[in-house]
């Protein structure tokens, strides 16, 4: 079948969804909600593949590397897609090896610590770092990460040390900081049901506002850093997919994050609605790969020459 034919017919099955973390985490559960608004729209059921690995760049990589650019692949695309490369060795050029397709949401980003610790609230962190040096050590849901990346910025403001103890995901982050393995955990709002539970102590958050969920945590602004992460994703294709076939998809995606149940579900996981749609995403991205470069170079955590 001629390709302008194929785009006409498309969809005619299932399309599947890579979501580069593992099953129950905040991105899972949001991922699935989205996929499920957007089927609707599409006409075909959008089917949920879990591939976590490498701070969510596995399932991107392997998307880029391997499946057939017809739109019946794609990824939810983290920041680490377009970090990694500039810190390691990588298989794909996050401007060239994607079909980016709609930019979507981000994250409720922050930092726990068990109840049982004593630190009740950030400064006690801090003061604590100064007086033992990379004693201080936080759980991440990968190295890379955003979460990595804010808590070494933080560190670096601070004149501090801390040090990182990476995971899978959320679900080993949270099992960390609970059995008291790490001290802290810097990870989305999968920890929210552990906060409401008064098993975890929320200490600061990373958006620009408090959170209506949690008014009385403090932003990272109001403690005196100059950031705000949220690590805003969207999806991508392969590279090569007809326009008309992106078309479709952000057509359907788009469609779906409009909806006020969806909204209303996302706003459980402190996540907003932050569309772009495909032309201003690629742009996104060229904007994105150069403000992290700046960061990695900043912290010494650049790509090392040959």
């Amino acid at each position: 079948m001629a390709p302008a034919a194929m785009a006409q017919d498309y969809p005619s099955k299932p399309v599947t969804l890579i979501v580069p973390w593992p099953p129950g985490g905040a991105t899972d559960i949001a991922m699935r909600a989205i996929a499920e608004a957007a089927a609707r729209h599409l006409g075909q059921p959008i089917v949920i593949d879990n591939k976590p690995g490498g701070s969510g760049a596995i399932g991107p990589a392997t998307m880029a590397a391997s499946a057939k650019p017809d739109g019946y692949t794609i990824s939810q695309i983290p920041i680490t897609v377009f970090r990694l490369p500039l810190m390691q060795q990588a298989s794909w050029d996050a401007e060239k090896d994607f079909s980016y397709i709609v930019h979507l949401t981000g994250y409720t980003f922050g930092v726990t610590t068990n109840v049982d610790t004593p630190f009740k609230k950030w400064q006690d962190v801090i003061d604590y770092a100064k007086a033992n040096p990379g004693k201080v050590t936080y759980a991440t849901p990968g190295a890379a990460t955003s979460l990595h990346i804010g808590m070494e910025q933080i560190a670096a403001k601070s004149g501090v040390k801390f040090t990182q103890v990476p995971f899978k995901g959320n679900a080993e982050s949270n099992a960390a900081v609970l059995g008291n393995h790490t001290m802290l955990q810097a990870d989305g709002t999968g920890w929210k049901a552990l906060v409401d539970a008064g098993k975890l102590r929320l200490l600061m958050i990373w958006t620009a506002q408090r959170s209506k969920n949690w008014p009385d945590v403090p932003t990272m602004k109001e403690l005196g850093y100059p950031f705000v992460f949220d690590s805003p994703f969207g999806i991508a294709g392969p590279k090569g997919m007809d326009p008309k076939v992106v078309a479709k998809l952000h057509d359907a995606f788009k469609k779906a994050i409009e909806e006020p149940a969806l909204l209303e579900n996302l706003a459980k996981y402190d996540m907003v609605a932050n569309y772009k749609s495909t032309e201003d995403y690629r742009k996104f991205v060229t904007e994105q790969i150069e403000s992290e470069r700046k960061v990695v170079e900043s912290l010494g955590l650049g790509k090392k020459a040959n």
